[in-house]
């Protein structure tokens, strides 16, 4: 399990800057193409890069562990790489 959370907090306003969307918007839920697109780059990203877990990542953003792994579990986005060291 992991304690860090500015972890998440530094990829929430990397995804939010390089994406121009709202870091609100991501944790809001709102259901925006853009937005629903950088919600899915940030569960990729900290659930399959970064090795938090589902559950770590919704407690987070504020949403379902369910939802989480779904959009975890799609198909990677290509610009997933961009964010990884």
């Amino acid at each position: 399990m992991h304690t860090n959370k500015s972890d998440l907090t530094t990829l929430l306003d990397k995804i939010s800057k390089n994406e121009q969307i709202e870091k609100t918007d991501i944790i809001l839920g709102v259901r925006r193409k853009d937005v629903v697109r950088g919600r899915k780059l940030f569960c990729q990203i900290a659930v399959g890069k970064m090795g938090y877990s589902g559950a770590e990542v919704a407690r987070f953003l504020g949403v379902s562990t369910s939802a989480v792994n779904r959009l975890a579990g799609l198909k990677e986005l290509p610009d997933c790489s961009r964010y990884i060291k």
